[in-house]
């Protein structure tokens, strides 16, 4: 292939339409468990999550809640990826493999989100979240009916491979996923670049800015306990009856499973099956959506 302006204007296009059709057919799991926000900012600061009041009945004058702050806040990460193109495999039509490494550009991209969203599950037990507390922890503060401080759990501990039961459908989910800027195509490739001229090197490639971080533990129980219907039990059971500040039931009846591919079958066995292994009906059957997620693999 001659090397010209409208040469590697032509190349140019399919390259960036590969990446694009892999990135657009990609199949992000994230969204079942995150929230994701836009953002502007360089970081993002989410101490409302701790404002989140009860209502009451009104008599009298209205009455303003003592409500505590925190501070947590999720900085924004540059991403890039970049595939350089010799000048020697143009001249010489030996472009077939960087149709797949651009395809599989936009595959990656397209997975990023996952690759940062699942992990914080499975570190949820050493990270932080808003109200200071380990993401999954005993003691997280509460305000019971009266206003006292109490200490809430999301977890029962334990120390196998970490499963997590969490709760569908909130405006606010229990992981967050904050888009600065979306994954675009970008390339530097004129015969008079540097790269051309120097190295004769065409680069294309595509950046993004994101991050992710803790939204509300309320609606997610981690536990490294055995998956078995017992453990089940006492995860559904704390979810369901799951209270906000001043007493507030959270309302959360609508539930997910969401394990690593070494708990699938235990997963299948609790919801999936009509019957336990002695014959009796499995109460459990069909009482939560079943999520096998191959990044919770990713220790």
């Amino acid at each position: 292939m001659e090397v010209n302006l409208g040469s590697l204007r032509t190349l140019g296009i399919g390259f960036q339409t590969t990446f694009e059709n892999a990135l657009t057919q990609g199949a992000p799991m994230y969204g079942s468990i995150a929230t994701t926000v836009p953002s502007s900012v360089r970081s993002q600061d989410y101490g409302w999550l701790g404002k989140l009041p009860n209502v009451r009945e009104w008599l009298g004058d209205r009455v303003l809640s003592n409500l505590r702050t925190f501070s947590y806040a999720i900085d924004n990460k540059d991403w890039e990826s970049t595939i350089d193109v010799d000048r020697n495999d143009i001249e010489d039509d030996n472009l077939g493999i960087y149709n797949s490494m651009f395809a599989e550009m936009g595959a990656s991209a397209a997975a990023q989100p996952d690759m940062l969203v699942w992990p914080l599950l499975n570190n949820g037990w050493a990270n932080l979240c808003y109200d200071g507390q380990y993401f999954f922890d005993t003691d997280h503060p509460v305000l019971d009916v009266n206003g006292n401080p109490t200490s809430v759990a999301n977890t029962d501990g334990g120390d196998g491979t970490p499963w997590f039961l969490a709760v569908n459908g909130r405006k606010v989910q229990p992981i967050i996923f904050q888009n600065r800027k979306p994954y675009s195509f970008v390339s530097k490739d004129a015969p008079t670049d540097e790269n051309v001229f120097m190295r004769k090197k065409f680069l294309y490639g595509t950046d993004s800015r994101n991050n992710a971080g803790y939204g509300l533990w309320q609606f997610c129980w981690g536990s490294k306990q055995p998956l078995t219907p017992d453990s089940y039990e006492t995860a559904r059971a704390a979810l369901i009856g799951m209270l906000g500040d001043f007493g507030r039931p959270l309302g959360s009846v609508d539930l997910s499973m969401y394990v690593p591919p070494l708990l699938e079958g235990a997963m299948k066995q609790i919801l999936n099956a009509d019957r336990n292994a002695d014959g009796s009906t499995n109460i459990w059957f069909n009482t939560a959506k079943q999520v096998m997620v191959p990044w919770l693999a990713v220790q």
